[in-house]
């Protein structure tokens, strides 16, 4: 279990990290965009990101 969680959160930081490293430009007007959003669009980015990933652990099993 531990070893699996390891592995999903090192996979998460290359992830993360592929954008900044590769497109740095784009990154910054990305987080740029980010910040002018409103608190609701936020959530409500928040709240399909967290059902698609739900969604996903679930298919994966």
């Amino acid at each position: 279990m531990q070893l699996t969680l390891l592995t999903v959160l090192g996979l998460f930081l290359v992830l993360e990290g592929l954008m900044p490293l590769l497109l740095p430009q784009a990154w910054r007007d990305t987080f740029r965009r980010i910040m002018a959003l409103k608190d609701g669009q936020l959530r409500f980015m928040g709240l399909m990101s967290v059902l698609l990933g739900l969604v996903l652990i679930l298919f994966s099993k």
